[in-house]
């Protein structure tokens, strides 16, 4: 019957979190249990009380004061000096700004709600078209969740109970890799669709631009670079990477007024507040999950149609790829982690990293999978394109992903070879 009414609110459009906290609820109350009501305020509490979990709306205010000071738009400036006379230009020029991005936002949905506004109407100026322009934007999205930093590898961090640093170390080599097989998609697709070439700067725009676009890019440095050399934790590389976007923008670019930070702090605010909440109610669903020894049933059923690590993954990847069609990533992530890694790392010998990377990159897929496809309709409603139009532009670059997630599950060094684990 728990089954039956979780699935109920969530396919009546009840927001996740209450979802997970009321079937929480409902359990204990069908259970018969009354008793464990008296530890769910504790267990709505001690979901969050975690030092790491800081870092998600730090990051999400880095991410907020760069695009409201002017330095994503010197960073797409940046990347034109390197990658904009190939032909799609304008399309590697996308993948190279997202790449920068995704080492300051660690969000797959802010970064595609910033980089449509930023980059779709140039790729329009250009002759792309505006379904493609969105989709390769979209697909830039997918690289936020594992190139440090990340939201989701915070998360899964604080969960698995394994040193957040060493998770975004973890992400770099698969993030580099993700981001080739972009590469060589689109100029695949350029080569069909005979997209423009594009112009290389002068001399005299690029040396412009790079000293221009130098401050922005000390951003990711800040961050990837404290967290690699042991300098900072990633909550105060986060810290650090947040007043450096502010004295930049304001002091550097001048684009950043004092009087656009109240508006920069409620978005803030409003997001890091209904993440927080929804790891707060997964806490208690979570709790629920385990109590009712879900993991020992599913690791028995699991063990049952395969042995091998690799088939596990793949098994994985397929299921996941179903959740996270209808659940959002975070929430997801939340679900399934502790059920099955456990199961890999008992039954399979599963690193916890290359599980960790593997999952988090396979449900972020699902913003950009229909039915509810939510990275979809952000991109969308940013450009005008149909989301219908959108995702079929979108389908190399989802190949592209699955291409690399059977790489990262066939060969566990990818994700474990910079920690030396």
């Amino acid at each position: 019957m728990t089954i039956v009414i979780f699935s109920v609110l969530l396919l009546g459009a009840v927001p996740i979190a209450l979802v997970l906290a009321l079937t929480a609820l409902w359990y204990i109350q069908a259970s018969g249990n009354t008793v464990l009501f008296d530890s769910y305020p504790q267990q709505l509490f001690s979901a969050v009380e975690s030092y790491g979990l800081l870092a998600i709306p730090l990051f999400m205010l880095a991410g907020e004061l760069m695009n409201e000071g002017g330095l994503t738009k010197r960073l797409i400036a940046l990347a034109r000096i390197f990658v904009g006379g190939f032909r799609g230009g304008l399309a590697y020029i996308n993948l190279v700004a997202n790449m920068m991005m995704a080492a300051i936002i660690g969000s797959a949905a802010s970064q595609i709600a910033i980089m449509s506004r930023a980059m779709v109407p140039a790729m329009q100026q250009e002759g792309y078209s505006k379904s493609y322009s969105a989709a390769i934007t979209a697909a830039g999205g997918l690289l936020s969740p594992i190139i440090p930093p990340s939201m989701l590898f915070v998360l899964f961090g604080v969960m698995a109970q394994v040193p957040i640093a060493e998770m975004f170390i973890a992400g770099i080599l698969p993030g580099l890799l993700l981001g080739f097989t972009f590469f060589v998609t689109i100029a695949v697709v350029g080569l069909v669709q005979q997209y423009p070439r594009g112009e290389w700067p002068s001399r005299r725009q690029a040396l412009h631009d790079l000293l221009m676009g130098l401050p922005a890019l000390s951003i990711p440095l800040i961050i990837i670079g404290g967290i690699l050399l042991g300098l900072a934790t990633p909550t105060e590389s986060a810290a650090l990477a947040s007043l450096a976007a502010l004295l930049i923008g304001r002091f550097v670019y001048g684009d950043l007024r004092f009087g656009h930070l109240p508006l920069v702090l409620r978005r803030t605010a409003v997001n890091a507040g209904l993440v927080i909440m929804l790891i707060a109610a997964a806490g208690v669903f979570g709790w629920v999950v385990v109590y009712e020894r879900l993991p020992q049933m599913a690791a028995a059923w699991i063990a049952a149609l395969t042995t091998d690590p690799f088939l596990f993954l793949l098994l994985l990847i397929g299921v996941l790829l179903l959740v996270g069609m209808i659940i959002d990533g975070i929430a997801a992530l939340i679900l399934v982690v502790p059920i099955l890694l456990p199961i890999a790392q008992e039954q399979f010998g599963i690193s916890p990293y290359q599980f960790g990377v593997v999952v988090c990159l396979t449900l972020v897929m699902g913003l950009l999978t229909p039915p509810v496809g939510a990275g979809l309709f952000i991109a969308s409603s940013m450009t005008g394109a149909p989301p219908l139009k959108i995702f079929r532009s979108l389908l190399p670059f989802l190949l592209a992903t699955l291409v690399t997630l059977v790489l990262l599950a066939w060969q566990p060094w990818l994700t474990t070879g910079l920690i030396g684990r």
